[in-house]
């Protein structure tokens, strides 16, 4: 079955894991993503885990992640030959992206107004570190970053952690998943105006700029009381009982954004007193009282096993236990939205999981249709597309064009 955007031609150009991410997205719904790697193959492919059995090593999971549903082809842009290939990509194309530093591709002299001279409805998005002169020139346009330091610069590192002196780094990459997923968003507004006025635009998301976003509640917060909010544990800022909680074999989170939800918990631990309680009345009372509200909880919580606590509470009280990923296979739930899909992986002799779309549709479903490619397995495909015979793609092979 096509996909949503089946029919879009997709011009990859992006490495690691912020611009894969992205392209990524919009091959899982069906657009044609077309991987330009080096002639070597992207550095990621090196990136593990690999499979035990895996003596062939084409890439490890770190790559097939976010690099299925794409087709490969390698091409050393230096060079003349390659830079010309590209053009001409472009000129068929909806969409390049690429997260390279700013003045990158106009050094290899394939930047934006380059590529919309020969096509000018084209989408041309670009992630990076902080953004690019074209949309607003940063002190810090020529500087590298990466999921740490987006997390870092953009706050949230300064929110997460045990306590306010301790800020820690969020597990998931979302210094990079964030901006990738904002820049899919932009991509496919861009080209929606392109359908409609046949005019192109160059657009971009700066990482430190999406994690602002992704932080707003600190923004606010810091505005209306002028305060800097800080790490606090497992709990939250404004809401209470609204966090973790210790069980007999492990953690679950309670979460009462209303006090319809407190009085409710309090009835089903037993204490239904407490739900007139002044100290605990209201949400605004029980921040007042937050330390003695949390040890109320947890004097329940930690007499139980998570599958009791998950009896007690049932639908009555938004509750979740905290997954491994050990928990996270064996889940009904993921079994049922078929969130974990196999895949090859080619060297060996045993398929892999990976995480699947959570983007659901009905009648245009998306997900993982094949494996990552191997470097330059389309070269042939996509050249010929283009206009290449095959004499010449014999050429530009030997030329070290193409690999």
């Amino acid at each position: 079955m096509p996909g949503a955007l089946t029919g879009i031609r997709v011009i990859d150009l992006t490495q690691m894991l912020a611009g894969p991410y992205c392209t990524m997205m919009l091959a899982d719904h069906g657009a044609e993503v077309i991987k330009i790697e080096p002639v070597e193959g992207d550095p990621t492919r090196r990136f593990g885990p690999f499979p035990e059995d895996d003596t062939e090593r084409h890439f490890g999971g770190y790559f097939q992640g976010t690099n299925r549903n794409k087709l490969s082809l390698t091409v050393d842009l230096k060079k003349p030959e390659g830079r010309d290939i590209l053009i001409r990509l472009a000129r068929d194309a909806d969409v390049l992206v690429e997260n390279f530093r700013a003045g990158v591709m106009d050094r290899l002299g394939v930047g934006y107004e380059t590529l919309a001279s020969e096509n000018p409805r084209l989408v041309y998005a670009a992630i990076r570190g902080f953004g690019d002169p074209r949309t607003g020139a940063s002190p810090y346009v020529d500087r590298p970053a990466f999921d740490v330091v987006a997390q870092a610069m953009g706050g949230a590192m300064g929110i997460t952690g045990p306590d306010a002196a301790t800020p820690m780094k969020i597990g998931p990459g979302i210094g990079d998943i964030f901006p990738a997923t904002l820049a899919a968003f932009g991509i496919l507004a861009a080209h929606r105006h392109a359908v409609l006025s046949g005019q192109g635009q160059f657009l971009d998301v700066a990482m430190y700029d999406g994690i602002v976003s992704l932080c707003e509640r600190a923004v606010y917060q810091y505005s209306y009381t002028g305060r800097p909010p800080v790490p606090e544990g497992n709990q939250h800022p404004i809401l209470c009982p609204f966090g973790m909680f210790p069980a007999l074999d492990g953690r679950v989170t309670i979460a009462c954004p209303r006090d319809s939800f407190w009085t409710e918990l309090v009835t089903i631990m037993g204490r239904p007193e407490l739900a007139s309680d002044p100290r605990f009345r209201t949400n605004a009372d029980r921040l007042q009282n937050s330390a003695q509200t949390v040890e109320i909880v947890e004097s329940w919580t930690r007499q139980l096993t998570k599958a009791q606590i998950g009896q007690a509470l049932g639908v009555r009280v938004p509750y979740g236990e905290v997954n491994t990923a050990a928990d996270i296979f064996a889940d009904p739930h993921l079994k049922a939205r078929e969130m974990l899909v196999e895949v090859e992986h080619p060297g060996s002799a045993r398929p892999v999981t990976i995480a699947s779309t959570p983007i659901r549709m009905t009648a245009t479903p998306g997900g993982v249709v094949h494996r990552a490619p191997l470097a330059g397995e389309h070269n042939d495909t996509i050249l010929a597309g283009c206009g290449f015979s095959a004499s010449d793609i014999a050429r530009l092979r030997k030329g070290g064009v193409v690999s």
